[in-house]
């Protein structure tokens, strides 16, 4: 008895896998600098619990609340020790590719910073340490911080505990705020180099709110201790994350940032080098869950004539189970085909099957039934592509999308006369906040600042942006 208890505990254990990259115990995964894309929220380290992103981007930021616009370190390089169950990510601040230029560009601090992050696998629970191979500047206290986000989706409505004190994590963000100085000035800019952007650009022009400088003003922590537990009532998405000696700060980032998470915040100490903060997480652990499986088809469904496949993803601890296809019928369904799908193999934290339907040619409304698990209900017919699959592209997508133009639908107006002023000719030797960039020549005989003549017409909008890429528009249709 006594022998299985311990079987049991060691397999519901955080152990790094070499191949993965990251730490794994029953259905709760801790990610460690797998992936490298901040201004997304995929970086860092990361939280999934059953199924669902609990935190993600964990690492070292200079705001409490950072946003898209925010300087990110460059990965150099990650150790993974399957001998010490350990992963080492070493960074460096700044990334000279995105200072000042590129398709995202960015404003760095004047620093230099080199520092570690290392995750060490401890039973059920995950130590960070944060190890900086030099200190920190005076100027930056209380501005450098070791961040982990939360994603508001999977939160709102729930409840957080800090120490003896609790909250829930609301709807939207409320105060009361508070005014600090951004990183932008106490840390002055690093040395720009062969830099095209323009800082004046960048930061708005000193004119209202600017995400470049939208640590100005963020909204007080909702709370301030060593111990923070995210939905303590809900085991199956419920961790803590514990700190010693630095206290840990809860902030609410829609506060200054549009797509703004919710974040835990330790402020790194100045003038000290080496480990400086150690963190420990704790996820709630769940040995008896499994990922239900999902049988995905095609959302068009089939000719009679085409090669047909269902993929089925399902959990990697689970056995294969059978696969049965059904034909709906008015008042009942029959079985068509059944049988045991084909491995694929594994892609990323599941495992996959294949089940291929491809005798299949009666017309008709279908379903894949996988255990417990269906399909979307879909069509095998000989016009299942005469109408809505790419005609609502032409006839709804293309024309409420279109530009300089109002678009009308009956009574309603998907958007007024827009864009009127487009037009002007960029600057050249210039980097675009949004990725374009104008070499030493306009290529026109239009010049710098000019209005071009017939560029208010026609176009399709940029999802949002202030701005229409030549390119796109061209090879639109």
């Amino acid at each position: 008895m006594e022998k299985n208890i311990e079987n049991r505990n060691q397999a519901e254990a955080f152990v790094v896998d070499p191949k993965q990259g990251y730490f794994t115990c029953s259905g709760v995964d801790v990610l460690a600098f797998n992936d490298n894309y901040a201004a997304g929220h995929q970086s860092g380290i990361g939280i999934l619990m059953n199924g669902r992103r609990m935190a993600m981007t964990g690492d070292v930021r200079f705001e409490q609340t950072p946003g898209q616009w925010q300087p990110v370190p460059v990965l150099v390089s990650r150790d993974i020790s399957e001998e010490n169950n350990s992963v080492c990510a070493n960074l460096h601040y700044p990334d000279e590719r995105q200072h000042m230029r590129g398709f995202n560009p960015l404003i760095y601090p004047d620093l230099v910073l080199d520092y570690s992050v290392k995750l060490h696998g401890e039973g059920r629970s995950v130590s960070v340490t944060v190890d900086l191979k030099n200190p920190l500047p005076e100027q930056f206290q209380g501005k450098a911080c070791f961040n982990l986000e939360i994603p508001p989706a999977h939160v709102l409505g729930h409840y957080w505990m800090m120490d003896d004190t609790c909250g829930l994590f609301p709807q939207q963000p409320n105060g009361p705020t508070k005014a600090m100085p951004s990183v932008y000035e106490i840390g002055g800019m690093y040395a720009r180099g062969d830099a095209l952007a323009d800082e004046d650009m960048l930061t708005g022009h000193g004119k209202g709110y600017n995400p470049m400088r939208s640590d100005e003003i963020i909204g007080e922590p909702y709370a301030c201790g060593h111990s923070f537990t995210v939905c303590p009532e809900e085991p199956l998405y419920s961790y803590t994350v514990t700190s010693e000696e630095i206290p840990l700060k809860l902030y609410d980032g829609r506060m200054n940032q549009q797509n703004g998470w919710f974040v835990l915040c330790a402020e790194l100490p100045v003038n000290r080098a080496g480990d400086v903060l150690k963190l420990t997480i704790s996820p709630v652990i769940t040995p008896e869950w499994r990922y239900p499986a999902t049988v995905q088809v095609s959302q068009v469904g089939y000719h009679v004539n085409q090669d047909k496949c269902a993929v089925i993803e399902t959990d990697p601890r689970e056995e294969v189970k059978e696969a049965i296809l059904y034909r709906l019928g008015a008042v009942k369904k029959e079985v068509v085909l059944r049988g045991v799908p084909k491995e694929w193999g594994m892609f990323l934290r599941y495992r996959y099957f294949h089940f291929p339907f491809d005798a299949v040619k009666e017309e008709g409304l279908y379903q894949i039934a996988y255990g417990e698990s269906c399909s979307n209900v879909f069509r095998i017919a000989k016009d299942v592509y005469d109408r809505g699959v790419w005609q609502p592209v032409l006839e709804y997508f293309l024309p409420v999308q279109m530009c300089h133009m109002k678009v009308s639908e009956k009574y309603r107006v998907w958007h007024g006369l827009c864009h009127m002023d487009d037009a002007e000719m960029a600057p050249v030797n210039f980097n675009h906040f949004d990725g374009y960039m104008q070499g030493p020549s306009t290529l026109t005989k239009y010049q710098p600042g000019e209005h071009v003549p017939g560029l208010n017409k026609g176009g399709w909008h940029d999802a949002g942006d202030y701005d229409l890429r030549v390119e796109s528009q061209a090879g639109e249709l």
